[in-house]
């Protein structure tokens, strides 16, 4: 179950409540019978517990650019010199 943030207009006080996502809001303060309104909170954001959880476990490990690769390609083909490789019959 989630748990919504609430303050008071009346006195200011704030708490948590843990509810059902279909549950109503609160719309009493515990302390002081005001109305409150439901808080929009922040979240708590994306945590990594445990081992294995770096950031060099998902980096590319080919660091090469496409230009890196177009000259390495030409280098590795072989050279046309110009000569006719068929055999002649």
């Amino acid at each position: 179950m989630p748990t919504y943030d609430y303050k008071c207009k009346d006195c200011g006080f704030e708490f948590e409540e843990f509810q059902s996502i279909v549950s109503d809001p609160l719309t009493v303060c515990p302390r002081c019978q005001g109305r409150i309104n439901r808080v929009i909170a922040g979240g708590a954001g994306l945590i990594f517990k445990g081992s294995g959880f770096y950031l060099t476990d998902y980096k590319n490990t080919n660091t090469s650019t496409s230009t890196d690769k177009t000259a390495e390609k030409k280098a590795s083909t072989p050279a046309n010199t110009g000569k006719n490789t068929e055999s002649s019959k």
